[in-house]
């Protein structure tokens, strides 16, 4: 079982994009970096989350919220910079982890993203639909919460699918409108609902905590700390500004997804960086400003619905703002749904590409330069659920996957720095090792928040995955191959072909035709 801890070199993992029918175009710049960023971050947490976890758990005190929640996503992006840059290949923190953890531990994040990415792009779909089928009054049965098959969201999966087929140029020129009308209609809620706020909603900032309805409900449905501390549920108060932070956290989904598109960017070492911590800032900033005027337009114990921006205009007299913002709502969350499919194409492209999973899904178009195959099969399971499966229980699963993630990539940081110091760094995660720790401390605490019920899904989830890797993936990896073969060749006391290997085996040392030294 030894070989389930062998690392792919970040040298080895770099040359592999550039063999033919594997490369990648190369096309995005900073700011195509930064507009997928803020296209797939700013949507349904803004649109639908502030109001509700105003309402559940923080009061006004959600703009705290989605400043922790931000915070800990800055930490963690300060990891993904580093790496990104690093190591620009695609598959993010997938590619991370094989080349400082290893290939297990590649593989258990592969699959979380799958679980992060499919399920959230067919959560936001859902969405979508809904608030199509307000903006438009389609019928029950075409779209919204009720429709099953909902036929909108299922449409808009397979257009989207098609259009990440066409090229991440194309993809980003049309997430770049999408990103205006948005940000656009964000700054008018801004601007508009700040000349309607009432100080006196604002008081009490921070609610006093409340024992939560049916508090002597299920364990399954409290957050695992409380669990397990023996604590009685609550909302409000400073552990339901947490918790409320736990949940809003889904909003900051995607300045991750921006990593994934490393190989198609023509400078990463620069470019990335730049991507990932702009498009971050610009979002958290958004955030806790439309957070702030919601609340204090309406008291916060009225904003528990589905649509709580479009009802907070409704509520002063603006009723005709509420059909401005459902526009704002769908254009941005089509975005989202698109990035999203991005990113879980790009990491299936990686697991692929490296035998994990099985490499004819790894194919690129031969026009396009896109792995056609798998957004096929990525549109496919996407519109499944989104068509078919009601998801609004698991949306929470998207949260864990993410912090998991997140937790990972941080300490892939401190790993690749103390195994490879001599590699180059065009940007260095500021204040390290402190920051990484930081990141794993603040995201395992928001992870803890979540209830036990998430955590048993995610575990299964795991358990299923590990099957797999072991009947499947242990088997074929590509790197796993390299390496028995670079060993049989070589023969008792020999060098051989594991010279020309240059792969970093189980025990942390390269292979070369001088024998072995430990990897830096």
């Amino acid at each position: 079982m030894a070989g389930i801890w062998r690392v792919k070199s970040v040298e080895q993992s770099i040359a592999e994009t550039d063999e033919p029918g594997h490369r990648l175009k190369r096309t995005l710049r900073a700011w195509d970096l930064v507009v997928f960023g803020v296209g797939v971050i700013i949507g349904t947490g803004i649109f639908v989350l502030t109001g509700q976890q105003a309402a559940t758990n923080a009061g006004p005190a959600v703009v705290l919220s989605f400043l922790l929640a931000g915070i800990t996503c800055g930490l963690a992006a300060l990891c993904y910079a580093e790496l990104a840059s690093t190591v620009p290949v695609a598959g993010s923190a997938y590619t991370f982890s094989y080349a400082t953890l290893g290939e297990l531990v590649a593989w258990i994040i592969g699959w979380d993203l799958l679980l992060e990415l499919m399920l959230g792009a067919a959560v936001v779909a859902r969405g979508w639909s809904a608030y199509l089928a307000s903006l438009f009054d389609l019928p029950p049965w075409l779209a919204g919460d009720t429709a099953r098959p909902d036929f909108a969201a299922i449409a808009i999966v397979v257009v989207l699918a098609l259009l990440l087929i066409r090229g991440s140029k194309a993809s980003s020129r049309f997430t770049g409108v999408l990103v205006v009308v948005k940000v656009a209609i964000v700054l008018f809620v801004i601007g508009l609902g700040a000349m309607y706020i009432d100080t006196e909603n604002y008081s009490p900032f921070v609610p006093p905590a409340e024992a939560s309805e049916g508090a002597g409900g299920s364990v399954l449905h409290q957050p695992i700390v409380q669990a397990f501390l023996g604590l009685e549920p609550t909302h409000f108060g400073a552990f339901g500004v947490v918790a409320a932070a736990s949940v809003v956290f889904f909003a900051y989904i995607g300045f991750d997804i921006v990593a994934t598109t490393a190989e198609e960017t023509q400078n990463p070492q620069r470019d990335m960086p730049r991507g990932i911590l702009g498009s971050l800032a610009i979002c958290t900033v958004l955030y806790m400003a439309v957070s702030f005027v919601l609340t204090g337009m309406v008291p916060y114990g009225e904003l528990n619905t589905g649509a709580p921006l479009a009802e907070a205009f409704e509520a002063v007299g603006i009723t005709w703002a509420a059909r401005l913002i459902a526009l704002g709502a769908v254009a941005g969350i089509t975005s989202v749904i698109l990035v999203l499919m991005l990113g879980q194409t790009r990491v299936l492209f990686a697991m692929s590409r490296d035998h994990l999973l099985p490499p004819s899904l790894a194919r690129v178009h031969p026009r396009f330069g896109t792995p056609w195959l798998i957004t096929v099969v990525v549109a496919g399971a996407v519109a499944v659920l989104a068509g078919f499966v009601p998801l609004s229980a698991l949306s929470e699963l998207v949260s864990i996957g993410t912090l998991f993630a997140f937790v990972v990539v941080c300490l892939g940081v401190l790993v690749l720095r103390r195994t490879r110091p001599d590699l180059p760094r065009a940007f260095r995660t500021p204040g390290a090792p402190v920051v990484p720790i930081l990141g794993v401390v603040a995201c395992g605490w928001l992870m803890i928040n979540l209830p036990l019920e998430t955590w048993l899904r995610f575990l299964a989830w795991m358990v299923i995955g590990l099957v797999i890797y072991v009947l499947y993936g242990r088997r074929h990896s590509r790197l796993g191959r390299r390496l028995a073969g670079a060993s049989a060749a070589a023969g008792p006391g020999g060098t051989g072909a594991a010279g020309a290997a240059g792969v970093v085996g189980t025990s942390g040392t390269t292979t070369t035709g001088e024998g072995e030294h430990p990897a830096r």
